[in-house]
C-alpha cells in the first residue's frame, strides 16, 4: 500500500498506477500548540511504501510519524521513498560545533524504515548515514521529456563541473545536442559568481540543468549571461524545484523561456513525474 506524505500526494498517486497498489487514506492535522499529526486510520497491508518529500521541518516529523503509524497498524515491511531529501547539503560539519544535519535525519529515518529510496540527493555521500539499505534513483534523464522537440542546436549546461553528469544525462535522453558546464566560484555562504562556458551559444537554445533550484540566484546569473551572449532561448531544468522566496521572479526577470522540474517537489513547474524510476527502484528493492 502506498502512503503519501502531505508534500507528495500527486507523486504517491502516480506511483500507485506504476506499481498497481492501492493508495492509503492519510489524515494530516495540527494541534493547537503547533505539533503535527499524521495517521493512517484504515491501513491494512503487510508492506507500506511511504512517499514523502522532506522539504520542510514539518515534513520530516510527518514522515517519522507515518513510519511509526504503519508499524502500529501492522506493516511488517516499510519502504521509505524520499523524493527530495532536505538537509542533504549539510553532509559535514562545516565549522566547529556544527551538526551533520543529513546524518541526524538519516539516522532518525533508519529507525522506522527497512529500506530507503532517494532521488538525486544533493550529496550522494548521505547514503552512508542511513542504517537501512538505500537505493538512489537518477531522474536527470526525465527532464528531457517536457522540453520542446524543436530545440535549435541544443546546448545542455550544468552550473558547475559537479553537475555535468546531470546535463549529460538530460542531453542523452533528449537525443541531440552537447553538454558543457559553467565555472562557479563560491565566495561565502550564498555568494556565488559564475563564469560563462567557452561553448558557442550564439543563436542556440540552451538548457541549464541542475539538481536543485532553491533561491534561483545561480540559475538566474547563468540565464542572464547566456542571454547577453546571444543565446536564442534559455530553459531552466531541475530535478528538485524548491523555488523558495522570490526565486521564480529572479528567473523570469533574467529572461528564462520556461522552467521545468519533476514532482519530487510538487510545484506548478513539475512537468514530469519520477514515478516510473521510483517504481523500478521499489520493485528492485522487493526483488532483493
Amino acid at each position: 500500500m502506498i502512503v503519501p506524505g502531505a508534500s507528495s500526494q500527486a507523486l504517491a498517486a502516480a506511483l500507485t498506477d506504476e506499481l498497481g497498489e492501492s493508495l492509503a487514506a492519510v489524515t494530516y492535522d495540527r494541534f493547537p500548540d503547533g505539533e503535527t499529526y499524521a495517521a493512517v486510520p484504515a491501513f491494512d497491508a503487510d508492506r507500506a511504501v511511504i512517499v514523502a518529500a522532506t522539504d520542510t521541518n514539518d515534513a520530516w516529523v510527518e514522515l517519522l510519524q507515518l513510519q511509526d503509524a504503519v508499524r502500529e497498524a501492522g506493516a511488517t515491511e516499510v519502504v521509505t521513498v524520499i523524493p527530495y531529501m532536505g538537509y542533504a547539503r549539510q553532509d559535514e560539519a562545516f565549522e566547529t560545533g556544527a551538526p551533520v544535519s543529513a546524518r541526524a535525519m538519516a539516522r532518525a529515518v533508519s529507525t522506522g524504515a527497512d529500506r530507503v529510496v532517494l532521488v538525486n540527493p544533493h550529496e550522494r555521500s548521505v547514503t552512508d548515514f542511513f542504517d537501512a539499505h538505500v537505493t538512489v534513483c537518477d531522474a536527470a534523464g526525465r527532464l528531457a521529456e517536457p522540453l520542446p522537440e524543436d530545440l535549435a542546436e541544443p546546448l545542455f549546461l550544468a552550473p558547475d563541473a559537479g553537475a555535468l553528469s546531470l546535463a549529460e544525462s538530460t542531453c542523452a535522453s533528449y537525443g541531440d545536442g552537447e553538454a558543457d558546464y559553467f565555472e562557479k566560484t563560491r565566495y561565502s555562504g550564498t555568494d556565488v559568481e559564475i563564469t560563462p562556458s567557452d561553448a558557442d551559444t550564439e543563436g542556440r537554445d540552451v538548457v541549464i540543468v541542475d539538481d536543485i533550484v532553491a533561491t534561483g540566484s545561480t540559475m538566474s546569473q547563468a540565464i542572464a549571461h547566456l542571454r547577453n551572449d546571444g543565446a536564442a532561448r534559455v530553459f531552466a531544468a531541475c530535478i528538485h524545484p524548491i523555488l523558495a522566496r522570490n526565486a521564480r521572479t529572479k528567473l523570469e526577470r533574467a529572461g528564462v523561456e520556461r522552467i521545468v522540474g519533476t514532482d519530487t517537489v510538487e510545484r506548478d513547474v513539475s512537468a514530469v513525474s519520477v514515478a516510473p524510476i521510483v517504481a523500478a527502484a521499489v520493485d528492485a528493492v522487493e526483488a532483493n
